[in-house]
């Protein structure tokens, strides 16, 4: 009893804080709208995308090409939640937090490796194999951005404060 008593507030859906400012939500909105647009572009030919990570030759060998490709599709969608301000346990809320920033650390270090690495890649992967678009350091000041959108919307919608209502 003492267990499901103490759980019960750690699973209830909650509405999510108001946002400290107008423009937090603003900029959920334009994030999350990256993200979808990201996420579906990725999914559309999943089984290239892969490819298209493995051709980065990132740290880890081609065995992990996989398992990056997977795990960026999933931190992208599983961040929306917060990004929307959507009804969810407080755990939830700060792991689709964190999910946005994971997805967002890992396109940085990918396209950071693809301008430091001599090799030669033609696909920037940002929207999988169905758009191929240019490696360049536009692809890190982007994912900068988008980190700095991230860091707006968590300061914004800080899923852990306490309520004073």
């Amino acid at each position: 009893m003492a267990y499901t008593a103490s759980m019960s507030v750690f699973v209830q859906a909650t509405s999510a804080m108001r946002p400290k400012t107008k423009n937090i939500r603003t900029v959920g909105i334009a994030l999350t709208a990256v993200f979808v647009v990201m996420a579906v572009a990725q999914l559309f030919t999943f089984e290239d995308f892969s490819a298209v990570i493995d051709a980065m030759w990132l740290p880890g060998g081609g065995g992990m090409s996989s398992v990056w490709a997977a795990l960026i599709v999933v931190f992208e969608v599983a961040a929306v939640p917060f990004l929307l301000s959507m009804r969810l346990s407080p755990a939830m809320r700060f792991v689709s937090m964190v999910s946005g920033w994971l997805a967002i650390a890992m396109w940085f270090t990918a396209t950071l490796w693809q301008n430091l690495s001599s090799g030669v890649i033609v696909n920037s992967g940002l929207l999988g194999a169905t758009v191929t678009l240019p490696v360049g350091w536009w692809n890190v000041l982007f994912c900068v951005a988008l980190g700095i959108l991230a860091a707006w919307a968590a300061w914004g919608m800080w899923p852990l404060a306490r309520r004073h209502e």
